[in-house]
């Protein structure tokens, strides 16, 4: 595994992201390797000549072990691909983050999440769903994610804390560097309660680049996007076009004709997401109704020995049913028929292809 300070190193460097980072595992093996290559090398890899240049100058500039100790002094932890820790559903989108930085605890239970998003310009109508969906979702142990921003982000956030739930924010700058500034005690309680987040390393300002390409991260993180208010140009309908392509499901909140906050959210239902009528609807849709019930139910390991037999097995990487088969040594009607049972206790999802990873609760 690569040690923390070169994933950190490649985060400094402007034009790294997902796709050439993954080109240099690829080529070098590991980043320790591809940090220390030289231009030669790390053009013939695949970087443009004035990529490999500004690597070539950030590692003369910056002391990795020194940045290290800086971010985790601060509080800050460091999440890579690597880690077991990382987000699974975000894993799994294209293109995923390489590095997050975070303050405060991402937890399994995080898996079950909905992203609350809307215009800054909210309106008592806004107000009073978001806070009734946030209250909801957090009353029946489902994680809040949305972008710590002004109007229906704050009030979606603010909500879920005060019913005792989780929240997640997704940030446009380093998780140091709280925007909007109003908003940095309520980061300081999310942190207890959740986590404020960024792949934008710490020190990064809020630039409004930043902003379209983090919604694409709050939709990953949850299992469906609830769009409150929208105007024709609002981010939150980047959010939702981001979560449509995931394979997310989308929700919006219908709206007069006439209000400026609705058009956004109207379209959408034009096109196909569902209209978010109530908080119970949207549980319903997403078979959310007993999350509380599954999270007790995972509290403990299987009783059942095939069952605890494949949850051994099974881990934060997918595995296909298979290989499941052929490493546990069981009949495969027995695999399959476990495996339909441990989804429907909360136990393992099935992440696509007939493979399956174990969703499993910090005891």
């Amino acid at each position: 595994m690569d040690d923390k300070r070169f994933w950190l190193g490649f985060t400094l460097v402007k034009g790294i992201g997902a796709v050439r980072l993954q080109t240099l595992l690829d080529a070098f093996g590991s980043l320790e390797s591809a940090w220390n290559a030289s231009p030669f090398e790390l053009v013939s890899a695949g970087l443009n000549p004035k990529l490999a240049e500004r690597l070539v100058a950030a590692r003369q500039t910056v002391n990795l072990e020194e940045t290290l100790q800086r971010v985790l002094a601060s509080g800050i932890q460091i999440l890579t691909w690597q880690d077991e820790a990382y987000p699974s559903r975000l894993k799994q989108i294209d293109q995923p983050p390489p590095v997050l930085y975070l303050r405060g605890n991402l937890l399994p239970e995080d898996d079950w999440a909905v992203a609350i998003v809307g215009t800054r310009a909210v309106t008592p109508y806004g107000r009073q769903a978001t806070e009734e969906l946030a209250d909801t979702l957090a009353r029946n142990g489902i994680t809040v994610v949305s972008g710590l921003a002004r109007g229906v982000d704050a009030i979606a956030h603010t909500a879920a804390l005060k019913a005792g739930g989780r929240t997640l924010a997704v940030l446009g700058s380093g998780v140091d560097k709280i925007y909007p500034p109003e908003h940095r005690s309520l980061a300081e309680k999310m942190t207890a309660q959740g986590a404020i987040l960024s792949d934008y390393a710490p020190g990064t300002p809020p630039d409004s680049v930043n902003f379209p390409p983090r919604n694409r991260i709050i939709s990953a993180l949850a299992r469906a996007v609830v769009v409150i208010e929208a105007a024709d140009t609002s981010g939150a309908l980047i959010t939702a076009e981001f979560a449509a392509g995931q394979g997310r499901e989308v929700f919006a909140l219908p709206g007069s004709i006439y209000a400026p906050q609705s058009r956004g959210t109207n379209r959408l239902i034009a096109k196909g997401a569902h209209p978010y009528l109530s908080p119970a609807d949207l549980l319903t849709a997403l078979d959310l109704e007993n999350n509380v019930e599954r999270r007790q139910v995972r509290q403990t390991l299987p009783a059942d020995p095939v069952e605890a037999a494949l949850w051994n097995l099974l881990g934060a990487q997918p595995l296909h049913v298979d290989e499941i088969r052929l490493r546990s040594g069981l009949p495969i009607e027995q695999v399959s028929a476990a495996l339909t049972m441990m989804e429907l206790k909360g136990l393992a999802r099935q992440v696509g292809g007939m493979t399956y990873i174990a969703l499993r609760e910090t005891l």
